[in-house]
């Protein structure tokens, strides 16, 4: 598919005028690789290196070990698409993003693959969604979405039958592969069996003040550790009750990366998604 179509279907399906986000300046030692609609608002096309795309990777941070498997497929002409552009990390005790490897970015610009991101575009309530699609893989039912962020509804508020939060904690745990954590600040009891689903780092005092006023008593998100950040959040919790349950950054919004392949493949391109790694220190 010539790029260009492409790039104006990814827009007209997901980037609304509202949105805004804010990653270009912080990556200006990678800044000679990023294309001028990427520096100017953070979204959409990120590396202009291909006019016809023959093949789309799917990811939710553009690992090194990600960049790396596609240059080893042999593949020319593709498209990675990532939720961001850059890769979540802990340094020196805190949390942070760091850029994609030059010598990577150069080997994509050679063998014509093109970068592009949807950040808060996916964050945004809908079929392909973060919280959407996390809700699905949980079997949940989805009623309402909530949580403004940079121009968008990112919540999601979701049913279950699941009443106890230590079965919550288990079903999630499950379905995202690894052992999820629980703050049981609210007792065992999962009121009215409603929850809250903030994939990522949704654990900010905003949107937690936002979920106690809808009256849910369980949160779950992405991002769950408790440290200087994130400090005002858990006082929160614990004063009004409101358990939390963390999956990974990564993890929690993996399915809407998945969820991608099926719109590419809806519109004629090959598709598949490459896993990366969970972070186990964001719980």
């Amino acid at each position: 598919m010539n790029a260009t179509i492409l790039y104006g279907l990814l827009e007209a399906a997901f980037i609304a005028k509202t949105m805004s986000d804010s990653w270009a300046k912080y990556m200006s030692e990678v800044g000679d690789y990023l294309c001028g609609n990427f520096m100017h608002r953070s979204m959409g096309l990120v590396c202009d290196n291909a006019s016809e795309i023959e093949y789309v990777y799917t990811a939710v941070f553009p690992e090194k070990s990600i960049m790396q498997a596609i240059l080893d497929s042999g593949q020319k002409n593709a498209l990675l698409f990532v939720h961001h552009p850059s890769v979540w990390s802990y340094i020196n005790a805190k949390f942070t993003y760091v850029q994609m490897e030059r010598k990577l970015l150069q080997e994509f610009k050679n063998r014509n693959i093109s970068i592009y991101c949807l950040h808060v575009p996916l964050d945004a309530f809908g079929n392909y969604s973060t919280g959407v699609t996390l809700a699905n893989a949980l079997g949940f039912d989805i009623e309402s979405s909530f949580g403004q962020y940079r121009g968008a509804e990112c919540g999601v508020i979701a049913k279950t039958n699941l009443h106890d939060v230590h079965d919550l904690t288990n079903v999630l745990s499950r379905i995202i592969g690894h052992s999820a954590k629980l703050y049981s600040y609210g007792g065992s009891d999962n009121k009215n069996g409603s929850v809250a689903i903030l994939p990522g780092g949704g654990n900010d005092i905003a949107f937690i003040k936002e979920v106690y006023q809808i009256g849910v008593n369980t949160v779950i998100v992405g991002v769950s550790s408790l440290n200087q950040d994130t400090y005002t959040a858990h006082e929160f919790e614990k004063d009004k009750g409101i358990n939390l349950i963390g999956g990974t950054h990564y993890s929690t919004e993996k399915f809407a990366c998945e969820a991608m392949c099926s719109f590419f493949h809806n519109i004629g391109i090959q598709s598949v998604f490459i896993p990366g790694n969970p972070l186990m220190l964001d719980l």
